[in-house]
C-alpha cells in the first residue's frame, strides 16, 4: 500500500505553506464567486481611491511581486515587475484565514516586450455576504511565490485581535456562562473597546477555550471559528484567550457577534455561551446593529424605499450627536447609488424617476429630509441642492383648489393627509433656514402653517389624525406617532425661524397631548395602536415612533423642558431594558411586550430614541 499523508497533517501543511507564501501549487481552493461591496470585483486599478503596500514585496528570481491595497475601496490588486514575457501574477483570496482560498484571481501574464503587468482589483471584504477575507499577491516566474496575507488581524481603533486582556478598559460578563464536566466557560467583554475574550475555569491541563466570531449574528462563521484557541497549562486550572475585536471598520463589517466555547481535555464535545455583541454606548450599539443590515453594494437597506431614507436620517443624527465618523462613507454611498433611475421593483413598487422621486409624494419628501440632515452634518452643498430639487417636486402638488391648500399624497391626487403636509411644512421651513437670502421658502412655509392649523388635521384633543375626507374634514382615522412628531418638529422650527409664539404653543400642545393620551402613550412608553394586544405593525408603522422622538427631542432642546427631556429618556431606558436582545437588536414594542418583532426598521426607529437621550 502506498504511503498517504494524514488529512489533518496535510491540512496543517497547506496552511503553513499558505501563511509563509512558499506555495508550489494553489492547493485547497474553490471557484471564485464575484463579490460586490462598494464596487464589484475586476475594477480597474486606475479607479482606486488610494494605493498602499501594507505587506512586503517578494522577489521571484529577480522579479518584484507586490500587493497593492486601496483601503477606501477595501480592494486589492497585484503586480509583477522586472520580468519577461510569460511571467504571471494573480491574487489569492481566502474567507477562512488561509485554510483554503480562491486562486488565480485576475491572473495576467506579461505580454510581448513588456517587463511587468498587474491584475484587476478584487474585494478584500464581503459585507453583503457577512464575510471577512484575506488577500495575497502571487506570481510565477520560473517558480511560484506569494506575499503575506493582508490584514490577518481585525483592528478597531487602537485595539487589534490578539491583544492582552490585561489591557482591557473593562471586564464584564454580560451573558450567562456555560458549564461542561465541571468546567465554567465564560465570555468576557470590554464594552467600551468592543473587544472580547474567553475564560475556562475549574478545570485541568489540556482543557481548551476559544472564541467564535460571526458577522451575521451567529448564522455563519467561516473566518471566525476557534479564535485564540488556548489550552490550560500543566499545573493550572484555568486559562483565557487573547482579545478579539467585534467590529471591522476597514472591512465595513459592523455588529460582529462573539461567543466563548470550550472543552474538557478528555472529551471531544464542547459547549458555548450565547452569542453577544458589545455595547460601547447604547446608541452606538444600536447603530452597529443597524449597519449590519446595510447593503454596501446597493447603498440602502433593501426592500423599503422611504424607510431607508428615515434610517439614513437616524444614522446621521447619531453621527452628529455622538461625534463618531464610523459611517460617514454610507451617506455618500447612499446618495451616489440611489439618485438615478430605477424601474418598478428596483427600489420601490413604483419606478424611481431620478433624484429620489416617484409618484408617492411623501416617499420623495422623506429623502429630502435625509439630505437636509446630510447637509447639516457634512456641509456638502450637493445634499442641500438635492433637498431643494425634491421639495420643488413636492411643492408641485400644493393645490388650493381642494380644501383651500395642502399637498396631495400622491400624483393621482387622491388624498390630502397629515404625513405629506407635515413633511412639506418641515422641509419648506428647513430650506428657508439654510438658504442665505431666501425669498421663497419662508413664504411658502408660513402659508403652509396657516393652512395646517386651519385644515382640521389636528383634532379637539390636540392629536393629529391621518388625513382629510373628500369633504375636507378631519377623517378621524388613526393617530400615528410620526404624524404627531412631524407637526411638533415643523412648528418648533417655524418658531425658531420667526419667533412667533403661536407656533411654539402649537408644538407644545401637540407634545403634551401625545404624552398624556393613551392613543400614543401607555405607562409612559410611546405605543402605536398596532403595538397593542396581539397586533403587529406593518413595515411602515415599525418606523413611526423614532420619527416622533426625533422631533420631540428638538422641542425639548428648543424649550429646555425637563418634562420633554424626561419623556425622551424614558423611551430610551425602556427600549434598553425591555426591548433588546444580546445582539443589541431592538424591537417594535418599546415596552417589550409580546408579540414583538425586530428588523432594521425597528432598529432605526429605536436608534433615534437612544440617540436623542444620549448626552453629546
Amino acid at each position: 500500500m502506498s504511503a498517504r499523508t494524514h488529512p489533518v497533517i496535510g491540512g496543517l501543511l497547506a496552511l503553513l505553506l499558505a501563511l509563509t507564501g512558499l506555495v508550489a501549487l494553489p492547493a485547497p481552493s474553490r471557484a471564485a464567486t464575484p463579490v460586490c461591496a462598494q464596487a464589484c470585483d475586476t475594477l480597474d486599478p486606475s479607479k482606486a481611491r488610494q494605493e498602499s503596500f501594507p505587506v512586503p514585496s517578494r522577489n521571484i528570481n529577480g522579479r518584484t511581486l507586490r500587493l497593492h491595497v486601496s483601503d477606501p475601496d477595501s480592494m486589492a490588486w497585484a503586480s509583477i515587475d522586472d520580468g519577461v514575457s510569460g511571467d504571471a501574477v494573480w491574487l489569492d483570496r481566502s474567507w477562512d484565514r488561509g485554510a483554503d482560498w480562491e486562486p488565480l484571481l485576475g491572473k495576467a501574464s506579461i505580454p510581448g516586450t513588456w517587463t511587468g503587468t498587474r491584475t484587476l482589483m478584487y474585494n478584500i471584504t464581503d459585507p453583503v455576504g457577512h464575510r471577512r477575507g484575506w488577500v495575497r499577491a502571487c506570481g510565477d516566474a520560473a517558480g511560484v511565490a506569494c506575499t503575506d496575507w493582508v490584514y490577518p488581524k481585525v483592528c478597531d481603533g487602537t485595539s487589534c485581535d490578539g491583544a492582552d486582556p490585561a489591557t482591557a478598559a473593562g471586564d464584564t460578563t454580560p451573558v450567562p456562562s456555560t458549564t461542561l464536566y465541571g468546567r465554567t466557560i465564560s465570555l468576557h467583554v470590554d464594552q467600551r473597546g468592543g473587544m472580547a475574550w474567553g475564560v475556562i475555569a475549574g478545570g485541568g491541563a489540556g482543557d481548551e477555550i476559544w472564541l467564535d466570531r460571526s458577522w451575521d449574528g451567529g448564522a455563519s462563521r467561516p473566518e471566525g471559528s476557534s479564535l485564540g484557541r488556548t489550552s490550560v497549562p500543566s499545573g493550572a486550572v484555568s486559562t483565557r484567550t487573547a482579545m478579539f475585536a467585534t467590529r471591522d471598520p476597514r472591512g465595513l463589517l459592523y455588529g460582529g457577534a462573539v461567543r466563548a466555547c470550550g472543552r474538557e481535555a478528555s472529551h471531544q464535545e464542547g459547549s458555548c455561551t450565547a452569542w453577544l455583541r458589545p455595547a460601547p454606548t447604547r446608541a452606538r450599539a444600536a447603530a452597529d446593529a443597524l449597519m449590519a443590515s446595510y447593503r454596501t453594494d446597493e447603498g440602502w437597506w433593501r426592500s423599503s424605499w422611504w424607510n431607508s431614507a428615515a434610517s439614513l436620517t437616524a444614522l446621521i443624527d447619531f453621527a452628529q450627536r455622538s461625534g463618531r465618523h464610523d459611517y460617514d462613507w454610507a451617506i455618500a454611498r447612499t446618495f451616489e447609488q440611489n439618485r438615478g433611475v430605477f424601474p418598478a421593483g428596483g427600489r420601490s413598487s413604483d419606478p424611481i424617476e431620478g433624484h429620489f422621486i416617484s409618484r408617492a409624494v411623501d416617499d420623495a419628501a422623506w429623502w429630502a429630509v435625509a439630505w437636509v440632515a446630510a447637509y447639516d452634518y457634512t456641509g456638502e452643498r450637493r445634499y442641500l441642492d438635492e433637498a431643494v430639487t425634491i421639495t420643488d417636486y413636492v411643492h408641485q402638488y400644493w393645490d388650493t383648489g381642494t380644501c383651500g391648500g395642502g399637498v396631495w399624497w400622491n400624483r393621482e391626487r387622491t388624498y390630502k393627509n397629515a404625513v405629506t403636509n407635515g413633511l412639506y411644512l418641515w422641509l419648506t421651513t428647513a430650506l428657508h433656514q439654510r438658504i442665505a437670502g431666501d425669498t421663497r421658502w419662508g413664504g411658502l412655509s408660513a402659508t403652509a402653517a396657516d393652512w395646517y392649523l386651519s385644515s382640521g388635521l389636528i383634532n379637539s384633543s390636540g392629536l393629529v389624525n391621518d388625513g382629510l375626507t373628500a369633504g375636507c374634514a378631519n377623517n378621524g382615522q388613526t393617530v400615528w406617532s410620526y404624524n404627531q412628531g412631524l407637526a411638533i418638529g415643523a412648528f418648533t422650527q417655524l418658531w425658531r425661524s420667526t419667533g412667533t409664539g403661536r407656533y411654539l404653543d402649537t408644538a407644545k400642545r401637540l407634545a403634551d397631548a401625545a404624552m398624556s393620551s393613551t392613543a400614543l402613550t401607555r405607562d409612559g412608553v410611546l405605543t402605536e395602536s398596532c403595538d397593542v394586544g396581539a397586533g403587529s405593525c406593518d413595515d411602515n408603522q415599525k418606523q413611526f415612533k423614532g420619527i416622533f422622538v426625533r422631533h420631540l427631542a428638538d422641542l425639548a432642546d428648543a424649550t429646555g423642558s425637563a418634562t420633554y427631556q424626561a419623556y425622551v429618556a424614558r423611551q430610551a431606558d425602556s427600549i434598553w431594558a425591555t426591548d433588546r436582545d444580546a445582539l443589541n437588536r431592538l424591537g417594535e414594542r418599546w415596552s417589550g411586550t409580546s408579540p414583538n418583532v425586530s428588523d432594521w426598521r425597528t432598529q432605526a426607529s429605536a436608534l433615534e430614541a437612544l440617540t436623542a437621550a444620549e448626552q453629546p
